[in-house]
């Protein structure tokens, strides 16, 4: 019986070791420090995209990712992203609002993924409004393997090349998207 618990704490350590190291190896590298320029002293177009781990256990493995834009001269950003509970609330998973793009989720910090200044932003910004406006999937919502928050960030990035968005492997539902997307799909 002791010999029995004892296999079975070696193999609980050896789990928890695996699980830490894979954890480990998945943290998004940062773009740069996660605060967004403040509105009022840049006017230039700003686009940027933000991770921050999921709440809780599956945080070590899944992030949550938004998308925040600026146009040029504009008080405010713009944060594209897909919420699971407001599909159930509002009859939609995506949310777009006014508001700080730097702020943690749930508690988690965010990291900047990606980020687009000047010229080239403020020729993007309505790309990625129409990609938001249009995504097919605002009615579904699914943790895993997708849609999703990352399904929809993808949807963006695919939809706007341009942008040179890579989202990292901690964005689950990101290939759901890939895999899904109407133009890329083995059915298209």
């Amino acid at each position: 019986m002791i010999r029995l618990a004892l296999i079975l704490l070696a193999i609980a350590a050896i789990l928890y070791s695996v699980a830490l190291t894979t954890s480990a190896a998945l943290k998004p590298t940062p773009a740069g420090p996660p605060i967004a320029p403040d509105p009022e002293v840049h006017p230039q177009a700003i686009i940027q995209v933000y991770g921050a781990d999921v709440w809780g256990v599956r945080g070590r493995f899944a992030i949550h990712t938004w998308v925040a834009t600026k146009g040029v001269n504009e008080p405010t950003y713009t944060i594209y992203q897909v919420i699971g509970w407001r599909l159930r609330r509002e009859g939609s998973s995506v949310s777009i609002a006014q508001d700080r793009p730097d702020k943690p989720w749930f508690r988690s910090p965010p990291v900047l993924l990606h980020e687009v200044r000047g010229q080239q932003a403020s020729k993007l910004v309505p790309k990625i409004a129409q990609a938001a406006l249009s995504y097919p999937y605002e009615k579904e919502y699914v943790m895993w393997p997708g849609p999703n928050s990352n399904s929809f960030t993808q949807w963006i990035a695919l939809e706007v090349p341009e942008l040179g968005l890579t989202l990292p492997a901690k964005a689950i539902g990101k290939n759901w998207m890939q895999e899904n997307h109407p133009m890329l799909s083995p059915s298209s």
